[in-house]
């Protein structure tokens, strides 16, 4: 498994970035797959996550901000992210969740990128 993040940075509070994340390694289209972060604030959590046929999950904190979306051809997962504040400053990881029950709990390490940086001025 290999997930390569790209696109992370530095915003204003208020502005938008937008992530990306090429899988290889895998089937990515039989995989569940989405993002997670850690925050100062809220510690290590789910993001945001889109399964197989292209449902999707937010967390409460990002829902109406934040959009994830996958190319399956392109092996690619993206998240936009909108209306950005401090408190969504962090790492964020693309991750590959082969569970029964996506993002439920988060996946052992080995299903996860390494990370994009991104930072919220206010």
């Amino acid at each position: 498994v290999h997930l390569v993040e790209s696109g992370g940075g530095l915003v204003q509070s208020g502005g938008s970035l937008s992530l990306s994340c090429t899988a290889s390694g895998f089937s990515f289209p039989s995989y569940a797959m989405g993002w997670a972060r850690r925050t100062q604030g809220r510690g290590l959590e789910w993001v945001a996550g889109i399964y197989n046929d292209k449902s999707t999950y937010y967390s409460d904190s990002v829902k109406g901000r934040f959009t994830i979306s996958r190319d399956n051809p392109k092996d690619t997962v993206y998240l936009q992210m909108n209306s950005l504040e401090p408190l969504d400053a962090g790492v964020y990881y693309c991750v590959r969740d082969p569970s029964r029950f996506p993002f439920t709990r988060l996946p052992s390490t080995e299903n996860w990128g390494q990370g994009t940086q991104v930072t919220v001025s206010s």
